[in-house]
């Protein structure tokens, strides 16, 4: 974790290092650390914690309307210069215990429950569905949050229900399913298919529901190419799958067990292009007009600005990998 002059560093977690603010803001900093069932690589991809951040303002900015989010401030005076580019002024919630994940495609852990019970989450499905296949509706099928270094356990509604509360597990539900197909829409404009994605929320000072974390984001969702979909197969994702296809075959040499190998250069350029495509095609925008990295300061210092919406709310403020015996196709993520 970097040093941050006036920031109470908190425990990191695999990919993101998290600092007090004061009692009522915290300062998220996306690194460019990398993970895979459950564990981080020693090797970094650079630009991958300026991906995540651009992509949750873009995001949280084009979705301000559906609910409120605890971006405070991208940038400015309150943003350390050695983080910025990459880290996030956010209020301080009260975080709910669950993960509420939207499905519009039957693909990874959704994809083997389907074939073992035909059904997601307790939600039924058509019979006959191949893997990747578009569902009828998107559905909604929330986790648990589990402590670091366990895989989430997927629970059906009535369970979610049970943690939170019927109402506000409805809220939830139908936040998460709006917020996923507004995303799909614009996906869809980009030429691309949101397979699935998760979100976060939280209970703010006024008692209301606030959308946390980050927000569509190559760690948090899977973007496919819409042209190139093909049910009866997985498909190529923008997001980490070079990583988990390399660490899963032969060339790497991990048994499951042991400490992740290091990445070899292709892997980690392949996995920064998909990054910063993912970018690109969602956004419009070049990643050499975000907020400039301090260790690169070839690029101009332009482009999203601060633009109302999210991030002037309040401003005076998953991985699902499953490490299983074998190397199947049983280790895909969820």
């Amino acid at each position: 974790m970097i040093p941050l002059p006036g920031c109470r560093r908190i425990t990191p977690g695999k990919v993101r290092d998290l600092y007090e603010v004061g009692d009522d803001l915290l300062l998220i900093v996306a690194s460019d650390r990398i993970s895979a069932f459950e564990q981080v690589f020693p090797t970094p991809v650079p630009d991958k914690g300026r991906v995540l951040t651009a992509m949750s303002v873009f995001w949280f900015d084009q979705l301000a309307d559906v609910l409120p989010n605890h971006l405070v401030a991208f940038d400015g005076p309150r943003i350390p210069a050695a983080v910025r580019g990459r880290a996030l002024l956010v209020e301080r919630l009260d975080m709910l215990p669950v993960e509420a994940v939207v499905r519009g495609h039957l693909t990874g852990r959704g994809y083997a429950d389907y074939r073992r019970c035909g059904a997601v989450c307790g939600v039924p499905l058509p019979a006959g569905l191949a893997e990747s296949a578009r569902l009828p509706e998107p559905i909604f099928t929330p986790s648990t949050k589990t402590r670091p270094g366990e895989p989430d356990v997927n629970i059906d509604f009535e369970t979610f229900a049970t943690i939170l509360g019927r109402a506000l597990a409805e809220e939830v539900r139908e936040a998460s399913l709006e917020l996923y197909r507004r995303g799909a829409a614009r996906a869809a404009e980009q030429g691309l298919l949101l397979a699935d994605t998760k979100f976060e929320f939280g209970i703010g000072a006024d008692g209301g529901l606030v959308l946390a974390d980050e927000l569509l984001t190559p760690d948090s969702a899977r973007y496919w190419l819409a042209g190139a979909h093909r049910p009866g197969r997985p498909r190529p994702s923008f997001d980490k799958q070079q990583v988990r296809d390399w660490l899963v075959g032969p060339a790497s040499g991990w048994d499951c067990v042991s400490a992740l190998p290091p990445l070899p250069p292709e892997v980690v350029t392949a996995t920064r292009d998909r990054y910063r495509q993912a970018y690109h095609r969602i956004t419009g925008l070049s990643l050499a007009d975000w907020l400039r990295d301090p260790a690169d300061l070839r690029q101009p210092a332009c482009g999203l600005g601060q633009r109302g919406g999210a991030g002037d709310r309040r401003d005076p403020h998953l991985e699902h990998d499953l490490c299983r015996t074998g190397r199947s196709a049983a280790l895909q993520p969820g």
